[in-house]
């Protein structure tokens, strides 16, 4: 067993690794590492290898020394793009000791232990980085808002309308062979009626889901990439969309569904409903390349899934990539009429090559143009079919959705346990590269997930069969609300920038798929919740820079944490006591509770959140809070003897630049 404090190493202590994070190559990369004298070490070795590559053994040079602490360090640069994980050895006469990655990424002794990762990304690599200043809205556009009365008009595919729009939608308990062919009539003209509300919610994107024509109404079916859905709108709808949208500086970004079409699309036509010849029908289509069939009558045939009305492309047939990549394809046909970029449906089942021809397409056409990839875990180390995924490497995607930090943040509001929710926080802030973290896109509903209220307000099991029906109840849904308006503030104050899904601010309920699809509740919105909501963007919008900065922790507690942005100070206190910071604040800048500032410290509520605005930055020392938890102690005996050779590889302004 480890002996307590016999050494000490943490990636996320900048005392012992700098630069903190992923760094770009050509980086020079400086380790200490720290040895009880007990363990008599005469060599400490780096393990380093590059997934895919070879690895190196370099020895770290004794740098100083205490009275029970011995530190070792080393500076070497790292040259190539990849990914890389490290380990320590120890060699004394007794041995060799392995020392490899704890929790809160410390180092322990012992056997076949995690290794610490690095990323190392490309140099010339560049994302949107305006985007970390504002926020985004997700529409699903079938359920936002009707606009105008006019006739629907005739499509391919049969279709049901309800005649209400408070309606509920269908699913496979009221239709049993149900195909979500039933809609609601949202449209392009009803997004652009509301643009100026969107924008006092502090908008600067629009994420929308599928427009282009489709059998759906989620339109993940895809059945013609170059026209709007019919019960959409028009083209021309679009663009006027975009215009009027870029007046207000809201961009709109599109849903690229790359790795599958519908079966009833003029690609595959399997029933019959286009004029032209699709590739089910024959193989002679200008389209049967782009499929996979499993037998010569052409009945049987790769899918997305299983779902055989979403038959699976093949990304990298050169007709479909010059279909949707080339300088006339669809990607540059949409951006051309006001699309400023889009998000990857599935992105881990879109091949190496494809992705990297789709960035190089978008970023030709405008290098602002943002790639924003579905990828559910941490996409700096995703695994996908056996194969490790380069997508944050600099040649692929901008960004991803940030679905692990919507999880650690529901779990620690459900919880009260603030150190998984820093673990996750630290964790990505480690892993990804600064420039995928300035982009990076943190949800707290989707159209894949439940709506959030009912996620942190129903704290019991409903049947799938009863979810469509089930009515939410007062004292649910206020818990549910105040625990979405202290989760927003964690998600409005993160690196990257937050995405509100339709209606969540106006009290929209509802489980998963279709649950959480319903109408907008026009007429009927939570009114105080929507004004916390605007007071949450006109924050974003009023400290833009802020918003630029690392987070730095600066409190960390069973059940509290607290963090800078420069001078903004967002605290959380899950503790049914007073918390109070010895911190010098002006003012509460938003708050859930009752909080109280002074000139030498701050106090908030019991189970309530606030954002301050502090009476200066905070310096590197106060932020530099509890690194190593219990070795603090033999950090601080042992500090002095490389804090001078640390702060020489320090920016002159003393900050940790990520």
């Amino acid at each position: 067993m480890q002996e307590p404090y016999s050494v000490y190493y943490s990636a996320w202590d900048p005392q012992c690794k700098y630069p903190f994070g992923a760094i770009p190559e050509g980086t020079s990369l400086s380790l200490n590492f720290l040895v009880s004298q007990e363990l008599r070490p005469e060599k400490v070795a780096l393990i380093l290898r590059r997934e895919g590559g070879s690895q190196r053994r370099l020895y770290l040079a004794q740098s100083g020394a205490s009275p029970k602490m011995l530190t070792f360090s080393i500076t070497t640069p790292i040259s190539e793009v990849g990914l890389y994980f490290y380990r320590f050895e120890i060699e004394n006469g007794d041995g060799t000791i392995f020392v490899g990655r704890g929790e809160n990424s410390s180092a322990i002794i012992g056997d076949f232990l995690p290794e610490w990762q690095l990323t190392v990304y490309a140099s010339d690599f560049q994302t949107p980085q305006k985007l970390q200043q504002g926020m985004m809205y997700q529409i699903f556009p079938d359920r936002f808002l009707r606009a105008g009365d006019a006739p629907l008009p005739q499509t391919r595919n049969e279709r049901y309308f309800h005649q209400s729009w408070e309606e509920r939608p269908l699913f496979i308990y009221d239709v049993p062979d149900y195909q979500a062919t039933d809609f609601f009539g949202g449209n392009l003209a009803g997004i652009t009626q509301k643009l100026s509300y969107l924008k006092t919610l502090g908008v600067t994107m629009i994420y929308l889901n599928p427009i282009f024509e489709a059998a759906g109404n989620h339109r993940y079916n895809t059945a013609d990439y170059l026209h709007i859905d019919p019960y959409l709108g028009t083209e021309e709808d679009f663009v006027t969309l975009c215009k009027k949208a870029k007046k207000l500086d809201i961009q709109i970004i599109l849903d690229g569904v790359f790795s599958h079409t519908g079966s009833d699309s003029i690609y595959f036509n399997k029933e019959g409903h286009y004029p032209s010849v699709g590739a089910y029908q024959s193989a002679a289509s200008p389209y049967a390349s782009w499929y996979h069939f499993q037998d010569k009558e052409r009945t049987t045939y790769d899918c997305w899934w299983g779902f055989t009305t979403l038959p699976n492309v093949n990304e990298v047939d050169p007709a479909f990539m010059e279909f949707i990549c080339g300088n006339e394809g669809v990607l540059h046909y949409w951006m051309d009429r006001g699309a400023s970029g889009w998000r990857l449906d599935v992105a881990d089942e879109l091949p190496d090559a494809f992705l990297e021809r789709l960035r190089e397409c978008v970023k030709a056409y405008d290098p602002d143009g943002y790639v924003l990839g579905e990828v559910w875990e941490d996409a700096s180390n995703k695994c996908s079919y056996g194969v490790r995924r380069p997508y944050l490497l600099g040649k692929q995607l901008d960004s991803t959705m940030n679905y692990p930090w919507r999880t650690a943040i529901i779990d620690y509001m459900k919880t009260g346990n603030a150190r998984p929710f820093y673990n996750s926080v630290m964790t990505l802030m480690d892993h990804y590269p600064a420039p995928v973290l300035a982009c990076l896109m943190t949800p707290l509903s989707t159209h894949d997930c439940p709506r959030i209220i009912t996620v942190l307000g129903v704290n019991h099991s409903v049947d799938a069969a009863a979810q469509g029906d089930y009515q939410i109840t007062p004292q649910e849904y206020a818990l549910g609300k105040e625990l979405f308006k202290q989760a927003a503030i964690l998600q409005f104050t993160l690196p990257g920038f937050p995405s509100l899904y339709y209606g969540d601010e106006a009290g929209l309920c509802g489980f998963a798929d279709p649950w959480n699809r319903r109408t907008y509740p026009w007429g009927k919105e939570d009114r105080d919740l929507i004004s916390f909501f605007q007071r949450l963007g006109q924050l974003r919008r009023r400290y833009p820079q802020n918003f630029c900065e690392p987070l730095q922790f600066v409190h960390l507690s069973d059940q509290a944490i607290g963090y800078s942005r420069s001078n903004l100070l967002t605290v959380v206190n899950r503790s049914g006591k007073p918390l109070t910071l010895a911190i010098a604040a002006e003012r509460a800048l938003i708050a859930t509770g009752n909080t109280r500032v002074g000139l030498k410290e701050l106090t908030v509520a019991p189970y309530s959140a606030a954002v301050f605005q502090t009476c200066s930055s905070l310096s590197l020392f106060q932020r530099r809070f509890f690194h190593g938890s219990s070795h603090t102690a033999h950090w601080r005996n042992a500090r002095g003897i490389f804090k001078d050779r640390i702060n020489a590889r320090r920016p002159s302004s003393g900050k940790i630049h990520r």
